[in-house]
């Protein structure tokens, strides 16, 4: 099978843009809350339709008494809270668009997106962000408009605009059409420099309404409102997709700006969401957590029993599904009811207690870590998708989950694998381009088709498989090519490592930089009587170097003599976003940790 395509379920968007929507839900459901806004001494406080939508024109109203108006770029720099949502929608609402960067990003990052877009404004969080927007600048002193919102910012905006007429707000929300840009939303890149992807109004809209129509027995089920955390950064093009589609499902939206889990988990235990959207990190981190705790209470044993029934329950009834097997056997059955009770609801109490189905999207997700969660009673549908495809192009299937792959196409899209196995998708959500790059654009978009860049396959039933990507394909000096992705999930599965980056390219054989999980370490330092010890110090301990050689044997297993690991690195820090090391959505960069370690690399291959 080479190609896959599913029907749309909701019509393309003909008309206006997606604020919008943000006004029609006021007037038929005014009440209807929209936002809680988490607060440290209290419950959260609710935010109606209504209430959203007049905040939106006054914010809209303030952006126009400062001059900005339809095709206007204006830079939003923030972590993910809500005033970030407010400034999108009452950008859109006068038709201007919106250019997310990451709070993260340096001075020569901000001043390339500042140059690309010719942004006529920027909103920044903090005093350290319009530090790095000042330094970005330079020289140039025409920057009249930078609002601070950890300075009264909003309230700047919104006293600017009360002479402003509702009117002429209403007149520029008329004016959008749906092909009309909507953000420029940068590639976070592993490598280069980054690209800007138009997404429309209509790639949102599409994207959002196709997968509440899709997904509505589990985002939108007659009777109650769901709720959601947002914690993904809104400068990914991932986590803007979640807040639209959000706001446009009637979802009530809580913003979690900090997702360290000493921050995160407690959120989730407070605010109780009933779905969660994140990334196979936050996933993997949440399951080594659960372990650390059931170490440190002395029931290492009993975890990691509990850990291989769900797997197993959870295999058994997929196949069954499939049609492929008779489904768990009543042994089975009476360990997984046990287990509940004593391991699984603790697992989903850490979610908050009421989330049962999840999303996980930005790279796979394990075949093992999503059978553990659908063995725990939380179904995660691992998704696929890119920047330049409006977030999400496939999804796991309602009811027919198959872990281990990316799902079929979304209603709308379609897959085709070309020749070399790279990935081509077509949709409505398909991106409008590279601003200013047209070379870019061409090299990518192809007869209505999107190359993807991703190497895969279509099983025999449509699922579509992820293999690696094409840039990140070794190639052994002896020619030999290897796709790091399967070694690279394998070894981060072990409890005590948290990041993996294979390297081989242009070398004789394979090798592996590893980084270990602090607090997974400090527990079992505790549990063999060590003294407690960095990651650095312990790499010496010759107990802890075997129980890293097993894991490196065991993802040997998986793939040829030739693509096997020979030597590995334990390195004293874990891989880091603040270091350059990650990509905000938590992606390895590459050729960022070669560099800095480059001297580590060059040592490996000497000593043999």
């Amino acid at each position: 099978m080479r190609q896959i395509a599913a029907p749309r379920l909701a019509p393309p968007l003909v008309s206006g843009g997606l604020a919008d929507s943000v006004f029609s839900t006021a007037l038929e459901d005014p009440r209807r809350p929209q936002f809680s806004l988490l607060r440290d001494d209290g419950p959260p406080q609710e935010v109606s339709s209504s209430r959203f939508r007049d905040e939106v024109m006054a914010v809209a109203r303030g952006f126009l008494a400062y001059g900005v108006a339809a095709g206007d770029r204006v830079i939003v720099m923030s972590r993910t809270r809500y005033e970030w949502t407010l400034i999108a929608y009452a950008l859109w609402t006068l038709g201007a668009e919106v250019v997310p960067v990451y709070p993260t990003s340096s001075a020569e990052q901000v001043r390339w997106i500042l140059y690309d877009t010719d942004a006529v404004g920027v909103v920044v969080e903090n005093e350290h962000n319009a530090m790095t927007v000042a330094a970005a600048y330079g020289a140039r002193t025409d920057l009249t408009r930078l609002w601070e919102l950890d300075s009264g910012g909003l309230d700047v905006l919104i006293e600017a605009g009360a002479s402003v007429r509702d009117e002429d707000v209403h007149q520029l929300r008329a004016s959008v059409a749906p092909w009309h840009t909507a953000v420029i939303c940068y590639t976070s890149g592993t490598t280069g420099r980054p690209k800007g992807c138009i997404i429309t109004h209509s790639n949102l809209a599409s994207e959002s309404d196709n997968l509440l129509v899709g997904w509505a027995p589990v985002l939108t089920p007659p009777g109650q409102q769901h709720s959601l955390l947002a914690f993904l950064p809104l400068a990914h093009c991932y986590g803007l997709m979640v807040v639209v589609s959000s706001v446009r499902g009637g979802i009530n939206i809580a913003h979690q700006p900090d997702v360290s889990p000493s921050a995160l988990l407690p959120a989730l235990a407070a605010f109780q969401p009933t779905i969660m959207y994140a990334v196979p990190y936050i996933f993997e981190r949440i399951f080594a957590k659960a372990r650390v705790n059931a170490q440190d209470g002395g029931h290492t044993a009993l975890f990691e029993r509990a850990a291989r029934t769900a797997i197993r329950y959870a295999a058994s009834v997929q196949r069954h599904a499939a049609g492929e097997g008779p489904g768990p056997g009543p042994r089975m059955r009476l360990m997984h009811k046990v287990y509940d009770r004593l391991v699984y609801a603790k697992v989903r109490a850490v979610l908050g207690g009421r989330v049962r189905n999840a999303v996980s999207g930005g790279s796979p997700l394990s075949r093992d870590l999503g059978l553990f969660y659908q063995g725990c009673g939380i179904t995660v549908y691992n998704g696929y998708g890119l920047t330049e495809t409006a977030a999400a192009v496939t999804a796991q299937p309602l009811g027919a989950v198959r872990h281990g792959t990316v799902g079929k196409p979304l209603p709308g899209n379609a897959v085709y694998i070309a020749d070399d196995g790279e990935i081509w998708v077509a949709g409505d959500v398909v991106f409008a381009g590279y601003l200013n790059n047209r070379k870019a654009t061409e090299a990518v978009l192809r007869d209505g088709w999107f190359a993807t860049g991703d190497l895969g396959h279509l099983d025999a039933d449509g699922y579509v498989v992820i293999t690696g990507r094409k840039k990140d394909i070794i190639i052994t000096s002896a020619g030999k090519s290897v796709s790091p992705q399967t070694l690279e999930e394998e070894l981060r599965a072990h409890p005590l490592i948290s990041g993996c980056l294979v390297i081989g390219d242009n070398r004789p054989y394979v090798t592996a930089l590893i980084t270990l999980d602090p607090e997974a370490l400090a527990s079992w330092q505790v549990l063999k009587g060590r003294s407690l010890s960095a990651p650095a110090e312990a790499a010496l301990d010759e107990e802890l170097h075997g129980h890293i050689q097993r894991a490196v044997s065991r993802a040997n297993s998986r793939v040829s003599r030739a693509e096997s690991i020979r030597a590995f690195r334990i390195l004293p820090h874990e891989f880091g976003a603040t270091q350059g090391l990650l990509t905000p959505s938590l992606k390895v960069r590459r050729a960022a940790v070669m560099e800095a370690y480059a001297q580590d690399v060059e040592e490996l291959y000497a000593a043999r």
